[in-house]
């Protein structure tokens, strides 16, 4: 009975530790696949292409790999990758204040930045993280914007994350302060 009672204390120490160490670096955190139930997404229509549709999430299994994807469909110009991190929930806060909720106002603030720069866009900037912490389901990250067009722009963003979605982020972001290289 001593030796049963003594193995379920160390593998309850052991999971507990795992999940504090998985809590601090943007791998599964514990619990996060609990909340499936309250994201939602509605359909949502592609200004720059009409007939394009978005009404898909379409879940990641860490934070670390919800940012990878966001990443990868931003610096692609891929409006449809971006669209299915995003529930109907999720806002969006930018300088000065500024709040975009829901998919519908997010739809259209990314249409904007994948369009083509002669087309007003800003298809064509690169993003690279320079460092980051991690916090749970959120990853705060300074990055470095590159293209051929501006002068390097650098910023942070918080991605917070929760079911393996993006459901809000804080951003430096504004296209205002680009400089025309």
């Amino acid at each position: 009975m001593r030796r049963v009672g003594l193995v379920a204390l160390v593998s309850v120490v052991l999971l507990a530790s795992v999940a504090v160490v998985n809590a601090g670096n943007g791998n599964a955190v514990p619990g996060w696949h609990s909340n499936s139930h309250k994201y939602t997404a509605i359909a949502v229509e592609n200004p720059n292409t009409p007939g394009e549709w978005s009404d898909v999430l379409v879940r990641e299994s860490t934070p670390d790999a919800v940012l990878a994807q966001h990443i990868t469909a931003l610096n692609a110009c891929d409006w449809k990758g971006l669209m299915q991190q995003y529930p109907d929930t999720y806002q969006l806060r930018l300088p000065g204040g500024v709040v975009i909720t829901g998919r519908e106002a997010t739809a259209a603030v990314f249409a904007g930045f994948v369009k083509a720069p002669a087309d007003g866009g800003l298809c064509g900037i690169t993003f690279s993280e320079e460092s980051r912490q991690v916090t749970g389901g959120t990853i705060a990250v300074n990055w470095v914007a590159q293209s051929d067009l501006y002068e390097d722009y650098r910023g942070a963003d918080a991605y917070i994350t929760d079911d393996g979605l993006m459901v809000q982020m804080v951003s430096t972001f504004d296209g205002a302060e680009l400089v025309l290289k």
